[in-house]
């Protein structure tokens, strides 16, 4: 399988040929579990105290009062589940293991099936990305991308190549987050927008990073949630040529 190499005004800067990676078999079920199982790994523990809801010097009355024997305080229930301010009967221990584990070559079949489905034009629009019609997937661009260092720049390839639409729906979608999450430092949800992968984190990583919903990463470090948001496969990507190079050694 051939693709076309991209500058970055969006002329065309030849072909090259694609790892055999880009023709694994595509397994949604692979995918869905590895994305599953890094998402649960990065759970932070959590639990109730110790002791809470017995803090208290409640006491029972005990028998021959006609009522039942709960601890009083005042006369009012305490300490035990059912009565308010009370303990909860089964609250979250912090000891529980909340990790899900996952076969190493499953893992790595995950990934490489994420990677084959980046190049499904169908799959990539049923995601919900826009691009250009005549955009042909996957979307590799010459090294020269890994030099940019001002969004803008970034930006000017994106229009040249018929991706930017994309970014624009992923910043129209911003939204305000419902819940308590808004208080804890995550006010707003964005839609996931374009991954870019390349062979060196530095230049493009600063200039793609105020991009709304777009992510840079190495093609040694790319995994399945990177490629699979939400274990939806499809992700819009862009590949540079030396990230192809790379990926392909993995």
């Amino acid at each position: 399988m051939d693709a076309t190499v991209r500058n970055l005004d969006g002329s065309d800067a030849g072909t090259v040929e694609l790892p055999a990676v880009f023709e694994t078999t595509y397994r949604p079920d692979l995918i869905g579990r590895a994305v599953r199982a890094a998402q649960a790994n990065r759970k932070q523990d959590y639990g109730a105290d110790e002791f809470a809801g017995l803090r208290t010097p409640a006491e029972s009355f005990g028998s021959g009062r006609g009522m039942a024997h709960v601890p009083r305080q005042e006369g009012r229930g305490r300490r035990v589940p059912q009565t308010v301010k009370g303990r909860k009967a089964h609250p979250p221990k912090a000891e529980k293991d909340q990790s899900e584990s996952i076969n190493t070559k499953a893992k790595k079949l995950a990934v490489r099936s994420a990677i084959a489905a980046t190049t499904d034009a169908e799959l990539v629009a049923e995601r919900g990305h826009e691009f250009d019609e005549d955009a042909e997937l996957p979307v590799v661009v010459d090294d020269e991308f890994e030099d940019l260092h001002k969004t803008k720049e970034v930006v000017e390839f994106l229009e040249a190549a018929g991706l930017a639409a994309d970014i624009e729906r992923a910043d129209e979608g911003r939204s305000v987050r419902s819940g308590q999450g808004k208080a804890r430092g995550r006010k707003y949800k964005t839609p996931t927008s374009i991954l870019f992968v390349t062979s060196s984190e530095t230049g493009p990583s600063r200039a793609a990073r105020n991009l709304a919903g777009a992510d840079v990463t190495t093609a040694a470090e790319v995994n399945a949630e990177d490629l699979a948001p939400g274990a939806q496969p499809g992700r819009l990507t862009v590949w540079t040529e030396s990230a192809l190079e790379e990926v392909a050694d993995r």
